[in-house]
């Protein structure tokens, strides 16, 4: 079985480096505000017969049983013609939400409940691919439970988290672990004949130790009230190449998930992306050395912020907000951290000058 719709790798030297920014891959701190946060998760475990007692420790819930019951009727495996993933059901109706990875350029999928080998088919919503995520909806929603979503506002480091979904076509599938970090910004690997660029990053990551693997992505991290607080996307890859970092996966926040699906359900496209911009066109621009040294200015929006700024064609950004922006993707990275209407300071160099300019950012397009 070929599962090449597969969890994300992250570059493990980027998440090293960028760890002193106090957000993990990138220099973000902080997601924009989502339009219409979820409930709140009870901060509450499940009932369970307490471990045994060591001195100087917690004894957590012996067993997270009902928690899976309660939470696999709502994770599906998705298959595409490429590949597979996981899902969340949103709703009665049959709207699933999952990566738009995991989607891909398919339009047609089948879905999977866990313990029901008889597949369903279903058709795609839409897709956000600058935030990874997608809607399907199944042709028939009998069966699919909806999903209690969390607020992901409320994760932090050391509750206990699960994450289910179909890891290399195993359906229903959980591992355990704890968040290790919230409000991380990763930028997710192109993929193969992607442009230059164009890799999704992803603001208000939740970091977590449970396992994510190749199938995961789309699934649910669920917290011990059996929550969804986030959708895994991938996983950290080994500095060495050749491999995940075990212990190191990252979820999309539920609030941010559910806006985003919610907004293309309702209009079949995302109206509203909460997203920064700088409103310009940008490449990376080499050194004489051959290695990124900035981001060049291709051409600026008409009423952008660039534009208003001052900025123009052929100038090149060196930093932004005192984040340096040696590449397009650390500009995202960067830019991931502001909020749409924030004013920044973007440092520049034009014909051999630097020189320090306030630009007040724009927001995202959506699709």
């Amino acid at each position: 079985m070929r599962t090449t719709q597969r969890v994300r790798r992250a570059g493990l030297a980027t998440v090293a480096a960028l760890v002193i920014g106090g957000s993990g891959v990138a220099v973000g701190t902080a997601i924009a505000d989502p339009a219409t946060p979820a409930a709140t998760a009870a901060k509450t475990t499940p009932a369970a017969t307490p471990g045994p007692e060591i001195p100087g420790s917690y004894a957590g819930p012996a067993s997270y049983a009902g928690v899976v019951k309660k939470v696999l009727p709502s994770v599906v495996l998705i298959r595409t013609a490429n590949g597979l993933g996981s899902g969340v059901v949103l709703d009665t109706k049959g709207n699933i939400v999952t990566n738009a990875h995991v989607a891909g350029d398919a339009r047609e999928f089948q879905v999977q409940l866990a313990g029901n080998p008889s597949p369903r088919s279903a058709k795609l919503v839409g897709t956000y691919p600058a935030d990874d995520l997608a809607v399907i909806r199944a042709d028939d929603p009998a069966g699919l439970q909806p999903a209690t979503f969390g607020d992901s506002d409320q994760a932090q480091a050391g509750d206990v988290v699960l994450a289910v979904g179909n890891p290399l076509g195993l359906s229903g599938s959980v591992t355990q672990g704890i968040v290790s970090a919230t409000d991380r910004a990763v930028t997710e690997p192109a993929t193969d004949g992607a442009v230059p660029g164009s890799a999704a990053t992803l603001p208000g990551a939740i970091q977590t130790s449970a396992p994510i693997n190749p199938g995961n992505s789309g699934g649910a991290l669920v917290n011990a009230a059996g929550h969804v607080i986030g959708i895994p996307t991938l996983a950290a890859g080994s500095p060495q190449g050749g491999g995940q970092a075990q212990g190191i996966g990252f979820a999309i926040p539920s609030n941010l998930a559910r806006d985003i699906a919610t907004q293309i359900i309702d209009t079949g496209h995302v109206t509203n992306s909460h997203r920064a911009a700088i409103g310009a066109e940008v490449a990376t621009v080499l050194g004489p050395d051959g290695t990124a040294g900035g981001v060049g200015v291709v051409a600026v929006t008409n009423g952008g912020g660039a534009e208003r700024a001052g900025l123009r064609a052929g100038d090149v950004i060196t930093a932004v907000g005192g984040a340096q922006t040696t590449d397009t993707t650390a500009l995202s990275q960067a830019l991931a951290a502001a909020k749409p209407g924030d004013t920044v300071t973007v440092t520049i160099s034009r014909d051999g000058q630097d020189r320090s300019v306030q630009v007040t950012l724009g927001e995202l397009p959506g699709s």
